[in-house]
């Protein structure tokens, strides 16, 4: 690694545990845009990945050793732990991040977090016990005020069995994270990226549609699909403002959030926010709503359930996909369905009178409330079939995809 690399140098040092491969994928996105890197492998590390596959990803050598006489002869730890522009630590173990919030130096990765003068980022991964322990949680404080930077973690099913916060945000999300940090604010004000410039319009979670004071009507849209593509969008240079149902998930960086909870608001809320230059309607959007909201909860009673009278909500998607002066140049539907995916989206596509539909078959295991996705990308000319990902994974790749449509 060379100071002839335009785009900056990452020292990446690769923790163990079983996501340590995806430190070879993240490698692999760093040098194809041009990144220099310069791994250090921990003995953790390398019972999951290979020191050859590391070198032969970035094309450099892969340190390991504190007390390896030929390494310091060639380069000595101080000046390995200064060589890059940026240290990248992925993944990052609760046993690292608690080495470097207490200023430990035990090995080569824990000596060059400590001697290091460059900025360090950090993406933690580990059982959701440990994350949520409060030893780490002291630690990870201790570390942010210190100035690092975190990426993640992801909440979803782990190795170990167990289902929570803790797993390795996925590659292109830690690649748009570094990215980011090595441009530094000032010029990310100045470059901006592919979508610098563009408003990007998005709809995420479920509405709930009430009945009584204490029940309502909704669904199992946990909100994840929209909020990654929300921060894709937004890491990409996109202003962006993220209307979301009630959820549970905390607004992306950089992201512009108006919280609803019925269609009627969403859809208010969606047109106040125009114009855009593309809308990405992916909320849960309830059909009905009963037509006359009881003002106390109701009771059972021997005289059996209440009678509801159902009426249609508004069409969001229909409604602004119309053609108009405020029509986003771009407008994207999703279609959660559960059978027939692919005629029952095109239909929908026709329907509505958007220009692309992402649809998915929401029986499948780990989607719908899951943090994974297959999806299919459908226009009025062609069907994609995207292979099943992590949802950071499929909003990276729809936000490029996007990036591309309005450039």
């Amino acid at each position: 690694m060379t100071d002839s690399t335009p785009l900056g140098r990452v020292l990446l040092i690769v923790g163990g545990g079983i996501a340590a491969y995806k430190a070879l994928e993240l490698t692999r996105l760093l040098r194809k845009a041009g990144v220099g890197v310069r791994p250090i492998l921990t003995k953790s590390g390398a019972e999951f990945v290979t020191a050859l596959s590391l070198a032969a990803l970035s094309e450099d050598k892969v340190y390991s050793d504190l007390f390896s006489l030929t390494d310091e002869a060639e380069m000595g730890h101080i000046e390995l732990s200064r060589s890059a522009d940026l240290v990248v630590v992925a993944p990052a173990t609760a046993d690292l991040i608690a080495k470097a919030a207490n200023g430990l130096a035990g090995d080569l990765a824990s000596t060059t977090l400590l001697a290091t003068d460059k900025p360090v980022l950090m993406a933690p991964a580990m059982n959701v016990r440990m994350w949520l322990h409060p030893a780490t949680q002291r630690n990870l404080a201790t570390l942010k005020a210190d100035g690092v930077l975190f990426v993640g973690p992801d909440e979803g099913a782990m190795a170990c069995g167990e289902f929570g916060p803790g797993r390795l945000a996925e590659p292109p999300v830690i690649f748009e994270a570094i990215m980011a940090a090595l441009e530094g604010p000032a010029a990310r004000s100045q470059k901006g990226g592919p979508l610098a410039g563009k408003h990007a319009l998005v709809t995420a979670g479920p509405t709930f549609e009430p009945i009584d004071p204490v029940r309502g009507i909704t669904n199992r849209s946990s909100g994840r699909q929209g909020y990654a593509i929300a921060g894709a969008l937004a890491r990409l240079g996109a202003r962006v403002t993220l209307v979301s149902g009630p959820v549970s998930l905390p607004t992306p960086p950089g992201v512009d959030r108006v919280d609803v909870e019925t269609a009627r608001d969403m859809l208010a809320a969606c047109q106040a926010a125009l114009p855009a230059d593309v809308g990405v309607f992916v909320a849960a959007v309830a059909d009905w709503r009963i037509d006359e909201v009881f003002g106390v909860k109701l009771k059972k009673d021997k005289g059996g359930p209440p009678a509801l009278t159902f009426v249609e909500n508004p069409d969001i998607l229909a409604t602004l996909s119309a053609s108009g002066p405020k029509r986003p140049k771009l407008v994207i539907g999703f279609a959660a369905e559960t059978n027939d995916v692919e005629a029952h989206a095109r239909a929908k596509l026709a329907r509505k009178g958007c220009d692309w539909i992402i649809a998915n078959d929401v029986t499948e295991p780990g989607v719908m409330g899951g943090d994974e996705n297959a999806v299919l990308l459908i226009s009025k000319d062609k069907t994609e079939r995207w292979t099943r990902a992590a949802k950071d994974s499929v909003a990276h790749d729809l936000a490029q995809r996007i990036a591309e449509s309005l450039s």
